[in-house]
């Protein structure tokens, strides 16, 4: 059990430190118009993708441990984890070059924000997850541990479930802060906007390199032993 927190917490971490999506959720609240309800309905596209990767993905994984022994299942575990590795160093590599990041948003997005209605926020959450590759490796990363642990299906189902909530905890949170305390929202979200914006390129270097070299260790470790 100490080794599925070990494996675990670190990937909803990483799912929910991405600049990008704060920054988005951040201008959705501030929007004039139903800024909320776009926030709201921002993060539920971004659930329900991910709850499509764990109803499909998560029947892979029980077939896996249902016709394999546990090696099996620490295959792909460390293969997922040395994947994921991987691409944080080089999307690290990437933004110290000065190369767009292949997961972020297409600059449009941003400039969108003032006349996106709340479906259209919907269909973009939906989307950042789908046509992000680092976080499709996050999610399955986590549905392969949880997978691995054998939990049982409702522990399990209760453990994915908590992943997409600690993933999301940093947009819920300025959400329910616009709800709470709409006054002092607005200006600490501007802030945080143009905070994050200035220095999203040493965020996404730091963040990636922390991460993926974690990652790599991780996974060399799982194939060593």
């Amino acid at each position: 059990m100490p080794s599925f927190f070990t494996d675990f917490l670190p990937l909803i971490l990483g799912s929910a430190i991405v600049p990008m999506q704060i920054i988005f959720t951040a201008l959705l609240l501030g929007s004039p118009e139903r800024g909320v309800l776009k926030g709201i309905l921002f993060i539920a596209g971004m659930t329900a993708v991910r709850l499509i990767q764990g109803f499909v993905f998560g029947f892979i994984m029980v077939g896996v441990s249902n016709t394999s022994d546990s090696s099996k299942h620490n295959a792909i575990t460390s293969t997922l984890l040395l994947v994921i590795g991987i691409m944080l160093l080089i999307t690290a590599y990437r933004q110290w070059r000065h190369e767009d990041d292949p997961d972020a948003p297409p600059p449009k997005w941003l400039t969108m924000i003032e006349t996106i209605t709340p479906v259209k926020a919907f269909g973009v959450g939906f989307a950042l997850v789908a046509i992000a590759p680092k976080l499709w490796v996050f999610t399955l990363n986590a549905i392969a541990v949880i997978g691995e642990a054998q939990l049982g299906r409702p522990d399990s189902i209760t453990a994915f479930l908590v992943f997409v909530l600690l993933a999301q905890s940093l947009i819920l949170l300025l959400i329910l802060m616009r709800i709470i305390v709409p006054g002092q929202a607005t200006k600490v979200l501007n802030g945080l906007t143009d905070w994050l914006t200035k220095h999203n390129r040493v965020l996404m270097i730091t963040i990636s390199l922390v991460f993926g070299l974690y990652f790599l260790v991780k996974a060399i470790n799982r194939f060593l032993a």
